[in-house]
């Protein structure tokens, strides 16, 4: 039976790190907790959803050289979590197999978002042991409706589905601890895929199906209607009630509630929670990798050591920019980004409407993925 009590997928787990925040609050050039990137820029969809399009910036490739030095500089200087998702299809990278080894082997929690077309049941079988999470990118539960939404040919629908199958069954034939997952980036006008989904992924048996809320950027080119969220709400209920004892769906009410805003003005999450694009670049996070944004971009791991440009004047001093009166979130950024509940917890730690101290008890599952 799977333990749903510790597995956190709508909130943020930087409870579980007070030590980091303690540090941080000190002045100290703290390392990030969790950093999210990709290996590649490239992507064999096109998700009508996708916000990696507003991302565009100069394409470096991620070689074997570049992504085994990234991770030996986390190690070194203190990252925890290595969450391949950002800007591009990292499974499709030729480094993808060997950096989740290595990156495993050198003590890091290593997780992937895909949508999971490549990975088969020999290639599945091959990177499931180092992985502490594996969620598949499936933002609808019918054929034509997946082709459309995902930019893909209906054919796909059935091998991913198979491929999901594989995974669990691999999952618990080696009685693996890595959490298998399957996610819908919901846009309102989507809703008619939302119990499909849910019955879906009840018949695939994944540990969860989550569905989120999407992002969009600072100049709405998504047209997200934030308000009509609420009009989901029952239907997103109904949802939750396909769950059972080895099949939870979750809806990502807190950032769905939230309807694109910010309660903070300044971005304190970025030490915490670091983005990198698939070309190598360094942002403060995937809103920023634009190459329009260059004044926030702090280096490219395929040209420089990331402990380098980790330890260099120029990343702190985007870092305090951000955290600064000189820097707005509320009118500089786009909606709901990744570091959107770090922020927001932090943000009332520093004005005491709450404070940030590791809770009692064990610590949840995926505890280095803030």
């Amino acid at each position: 039976m799977n333990d749903f009590h510790d597995l956190i997928l709508d909130g943020t787990k930087i409870g579980w790190h007070a030590e980091r925040v303690a540090a941080w609050e000190r002045g100290e050039r703290i390392a990030p907790i969790t950093i999210d990137m990709a290996l590649t820029r490239a992507c064999n969809y096109s998700c009508g959803f996708c916000y990696a399009m507003f991302q565009e910036n100069e394409r470096k490739v991620i070689n074997k050289k570049n992504i085994f030095d990234f991770l030996d500089d986390c190690a070194e200087i203190g990252v925890k979590g290595i969450s391949l998702v950002s800007d591009g299809e990292s499974t499709i990278s030729p480094v993808f197999t060997e950096a989740c080894k290595y990156g495993y082997e050198l003590g890091l929690s290593m997780a992937v978002g895909t949508n999971g077309f490549v990975l088969t049941r020999n290639k599945s079988a091959e990177i499931l042991p180092y992985l502490t999470y594996l969620r598949i990118n499936f933002s609808a539960g019918e054929r034509k409706r997946y082709a459309e939404i995902m930019g893909t040919k209906e054919k796909s629908f059935d091998r991913v589905c198979e491929n999901i199958k594989d995974m669990v069954r691999i999952k618990k034939e080696n009685n693996l601890k890595c959490t298998i997952g399957m996610q819908m980036v919901l846009m309102p006008k989507d809703a008619d895929q939302i119990i499909p989904l849910a019955k879906l992924g009840k018949e695939l048996r994944p540990d969860y199906a989550i569905i989120k809320h999407c992002s969009d950027n600072e100049d709405g080119d998504l047209g997200i209607e934030y308000d009509a969220y609420e009009k989901l709400y029952d239907k997103l209920r109904e949802a939750e009630t396909y769950s059972d004892e080895t099949y939870k769906v979750v809806i990502k009410w807190s950032k769905i509630g939230d309807k694109g805003s910010r309660s903070y003005q300044r971005c304190y999450g970025t030490p915490f929670m670091l983005q990198i694009s698939g070309s190598g670049l360094i942002a403060p996070c995937g809103m920023l990798f634009n190459d329009r944004y260059k004044k926030f971009h702090i280096g490219n791991i395929t040209q420089e050591r990331f402990k380098d440009i980790w330890s260099s004047d120029r990343y702190w001093d985007v870092i305090r920019y951000l955290s600064s009166p000189e820097f707005n979130a509320q009118k500089m950024c786009g909606s709901l980004c990744l570091q959107h509940k770090v922020n927001e917890a932090l943000d009332k730690h520093l004005k005491n409407e709450i404070k940030i101290s590791r809770p009692g008890g064990k610590n949840p599952q995926h505890v280095n993925f803030i």
